[in-house]
């Protein structure tokens, strides 16, 4: 099955395409981006990513404002939290998944609405995190 991604480095660098091998447990994925002009799949080792973005669309809407507040008519499945990454970044979502000194967690967005589907963020590219 292929996925829809956006990866992005805790260098700031972005990459969209599509994977069909990532797992959560493993240091590395390939990733077939839309930009290459081959589709030779790139290697994408996780350490070095900021976080694995799961996405509906690879365009997104750069108008639309991601809202960091849960619907109180959506009870979300799952812990609230709080995700702040290293740049500043604010995650908030669910999370089912989340123990300290493990690589990374998944996190679904709090705004159903978002372009992200849920999100894989890498532990080593976050400043605190937070049960909310």
């Amino acid at each position: 099955m292929q996925n829809r991604i956006v990866v992005r480095y805790q260098d700031r660098r972005l990459v969209k395409g599509s994977t069909t091998d990532f797992l959560p447990t493993k240091d590395i994925f390939h990733l077939t981006s839309v930009d290459s002009a081959t589709a030779i799949p790139l290697e994408v080792r996780v350490s070095q990513a900021k976080a694995v973005f799961f996405v509906r669309d690879l365009n997104g809407n750069r108008a639309y404002r991601e809202r960091k507040q849960f619907d109180p008519a959506r009870p979300p499945v799952g812990r609230r939290i709080r995700v702040v990454f290293k740049d500043g970044e604010l995650l908030i979502g669910t999370t089912q998944c989340y123990q300290p000194g493990r690589p990374g967690f998944f996190v679904i967005p709090a705004d159903p609405l978002s372009n992200n589907v849920r999100c894989f963020v890498v532990s080593s590219a976050v400043r605190t995190v937070a049960f909310i």
